[in-house]
């Protein structure tokens, strides 16, 4: 038996070594966490420490003397861009205007080529163009300046972070200087974990018998936000202290500073988080970080004690108090001379009207992601790419503004649950200027624009008329054209009865009139004429894939489906004297380096004869003044404007295209589930284009007549037949569409331009017309 004090002796024993077991342990798993703790951050840091999102913007505004470019346009583009208008400019992001001049500090910007400084430039106008630009500093002219491009938005990595990266060293020192005294005086003395500021915040905090004051350090919050939850336990803090240890022994001081400046939360918009100080600048000013006043970065700084709390839109007086606090501390810390701080607490809040990281246009964005993928090898999101667009942000706003302005007082005629789908693309070049996916504008769902193949109905026809036209021997805009009753048999022998739109005859037409009026017998008659494989091949090389136009005579009215991007494609060719150019929404994409991974060069190819494209517009011009768009013309009497209406069978789409001397615009409206609208072409998209247009002030389309195009005289005869005038002049044979063999006459030394003497039909006279062209 053993002795009670042996058996005291031992349980001693056992509790010592249990102990030292335990100390062992807990300082080895303590080393193991350290090291594990310590892999975690040094590979965060020495990798990439976010998934950037690809930083989108608008086309750039290019100034140049020469430029077709306008007063008016560059005053609005810095309005786009927030430049502030004063007396004199001073600094970048100001301008003030006199008659045809602007002046203004153009801000620095990395454009795609390289960075640019802020530059103070003088730019003088004519009436329609830029005259000269001069810079101010040396006074000496210019021969090129680039405006910097608006920020669009982002294309989301995958995250619900967002942020702008800018590094430390370009953001101003008044709101570092700010962060610091607010949140961690002491940061370039302590090593991670501050014991003098755990101790000063729980005076403080015993004090006012609540928490009023924390603790932590930046280093601490930094190592919480990247690495931590919000869990509030003795754990999850001591994990933070020994991060912030490891971060303060592994990087040097402007390493942590700058991530914490780029780290920081400061808003929620939407599922968004927006982090960082310049993001949070566009978020609350719409201006960049480098153009905040001192009181307007005090904001942002206050507002990391707790952006919920201190919402300044929610509670701008609570946001005003934190604000106020935060400009003491800087006055206190010597940051901020007595006088400048009296100034900045008399400042108003000064925030944009709502929250927003840009004006993102979903459907535009649905473009851009589907060219990064075919344009771009081994694209992927979250490398912090930088994406230059086409976008003209004066168009995409007012088409924008058009849309949410005239559905709604459509769907009073059309019923609820009316779509439309708006592409705006430059008439030369083919760059997308806008898009709009719905009667949404700001919904990113189904994006009708490129994705909703409807029947074009009668937006057809140019292309029908411009197979016509290419062969100058047969057709012209004079051709008399059948307008009576017509049955076609198929190969199957079912009849296909074609009716005009009004359900009357007028027994022959001129081509133009068939164009401007829209008539559907004289069309299909014409394009019969000429050939469907003909008139296929002219509309591939407008830019439709062959694959989407049916061997069927009713193609010759529509009835096929395309996108309203590729009815685009197919007008911009015509529109630009029959070249084709690519339509596309990207520009360039340059990474973080500053390497350049694409870069579109505009390009054109001749398709269609000059003067076939050239007399189709001008058909499409007299849609305007006497066709199925004369609306327009009501409005706009002096611009010159073409275009074209189309409705599908029953009513259930309606378009139009229209041309001004800038931009292609098609704009369809119908309902996703396939019902009928009530609505042509002339009541509805028309009167959209009628609000955008008169918004966006058009550009006169002036048609610059190619040589080979001559012009004919006409009159009537006394049996009312609308002839030639053929006076002095050879009679030579000509054509009708049948093939039939008819008297026609030229101009004495004209070669073989041939025009032909046009019947009145049974309908009402057109009145005395005085020219038409051929070639």
């Amino acid at each position: 038996m053993v002795p009670p004090k042996k058996k005291k002796e031992k349980k001693r024993s056992w509790l010592a070594y249990t102990a030292i077991a335990a100390v062992i342990a807990t300082s080895a798993g303590l080393m193991k966490m350290g090291y594990q703790l310590n892999d975690e951050v040094t590979a965060k840091f020495e990798g990439e420490l976010w998934q950037l999102p690809s930083v989108v913007y608008a086309r750039e505004l290019t100034l140049q003397p020469g430029a077709l470019i306008r007063y008016e346009d560059l005053v609005n583009e810095l309005k786009v861009l927030k430049y502030r208008k004063v007396d004199k400019p001073s600094q970048p992001g100001e301008y003030t205007t006199s008659r045809l001049k602007v002046e203004f500090i153009r801000r620095p910007f990395e454009f795609r080529d390289g960075e640019q400084d802020a530059r103070h430039v003088q730019v003088t106008f004519d009436y329609s163009s830029v005259k000269k630009i001069i810079d101010v500093a040396s006074k000496r002219e210019m021969g090129i300046l680039s405006v910097e491009p608006k920020l669009l938005g982002m294309l989301e990595a995958k995250t619900e972070e967002q942020r702008i990266y800018k590094p430390k060293d370009e953001m101003p020192q008044p709101l570092i200087d700010a962060l610091i005294a607010t949140e961690d005086r002491d940061f370039y003395e302590h090593e991670g974990v501050s014991p003098t500021a755990i101790m000063r915040a729980f005076v403080a905090n015993l004090k006012a018998g609540r928490t009023v004051q924390g603790g932590s350090t930046l280093t601490q919050q930094l190592a919480k936000n990247m690495f931590l939850t919000s869990e509030r336990s003795l754990w999850r803090k001591f994990r933070e202290a020994y991060m912030a240890l490891i971060l303060d022994y592994r990087f040097t001081k402007d390493q942590i500073l700058d991530a914490y400046l780029n780290q920081v939360y400061l808003a929620q918009s939407g599922r968004e988080a927006v982090h960082g100080f310049e993001l949070g600048s566009r978020f609350y000013f719409g201006l960049p970080l480098s153009e905040l006043r001192v009181d307007q970065q005090a904001l942002l700084v206050g507002l990391v004690k707790g952006p919920s709390y201190y919402n300044p839109w929610r509670y701008p007086e609570r946001a005003k108090t934190r604000r106020n606090l935060v400009l003491k501390l800087m006055a206190d810390n010597g940051v901020l001379e007595e006088n400048e701080y009296k100034k900045a607490l008399d400042k108003p809040l000064d925030l944009q009207p709502k929250g927003k990281i840009a004006n993102r246009q979903p459907a535009y964005f649905g473009q851009l992601e589907r060219e990064l993928q075919a344009k771009v090898d081994g694209y992927q999101p979250g490398k912090g790419l930088r994406l230059f667009t086409t976008l003209d942000p004066r168009s995409q706003e007012l088409a924008e503004r058009s849309v949410n302005s005239v559905i709604p007082q459509l769907e009073a005629r059309a019923g609820n649950e009316l779509e439309t789908a708006v592409v705006v693309a430059d008439r030369l070049t083919g760059e997308i200027r806008a898009m709009v996916g719905g009667s949404r504008t700001g919904f990113d769902g189904f994006n009708r624009a490129i994705d909703a193949k409807r029947q074009i109905g009668s937006v057809v026809k140019p292309a029908v008329y411009l197979s016509a036209l290419e062969l100058p021997k047969r057709f012209s805009l004079a051709t008399s054209l059948q307008d009576r009753p017509l049955t076609l048999k198929g190969q199957k022998g079912e009849n296909w009865t074609p009716r005009n739109y009004d359900r009357q005859y007028r027994g022959e037409v001129p081509l133009y009139l068939a164009l401007a009026k829209s008539y559907n017998i004289p069309t299909v008659n014409l394009g019969m004429a000429v050939g469907l494989d003909h008139v296929i091949d002219t509309m591939t090389k407008l830019g439709i894939d062959e694959g989407e136009i049916p061997k069927l005579p009713s193609m010759l009215l529509g009835a096929f489906t395309l996108t309203p991007l590729e009815v685009t494609q197919m007008y911009q060719t015509i529109a630009s004297g029959g070249r084709r150019s690519k339509l596309t929404a990207l520009n360039a994409v340059v990474d973080k380096e500053g390497n350049i991974l694409y870069q579109h060069l505009p390009t054109s190819k001749e398709v269609v004869s000059e003067e076939a494209a050239w007399l189709t517009l001008y058909g499409m011009q007299r849609v305007v003044t006497e066709g199925t768009a004369r609306y327009l013309n009501s409005v706009l009497p002096s611009s010159r404007l073409a275009g074209k209406t189309g409705t599908s069978d029953k009513g259930r789409d309606s378009w139009y295209v229209g041309v001004d001397g800038r931009e292609v615009v098609t704009i369809w409206m119908g309902r996703d589930d396939n019902k009928a609208v009530k609505l042509t072409g002339s009541a509805g998209p028309l009167r959209l284009y009628a609000d955008y247009i008169q918004h966006r002030d058009p550009e006169p389309l002036v048609l610059k007549r190619p040589s080979k195009i001559v012009d004919f005289d006409y009159y009537t005869d006394r049996q009312g037949v609308l002839a030639q005038s053929c006076i002095g002049q050879t009679h030579l044979p000509a054509w009708d569409p049948e093939g039939t063999l008819k008297q026609g006459c030229i101009h004495q030394g004209l070669g073989d331009d041939i025009s032909e003497g046009i019947r009145k039909g049974s309908g009402q006279v057109e009145g005395f017309l005085k020219r038409l062209f051929t070639w």
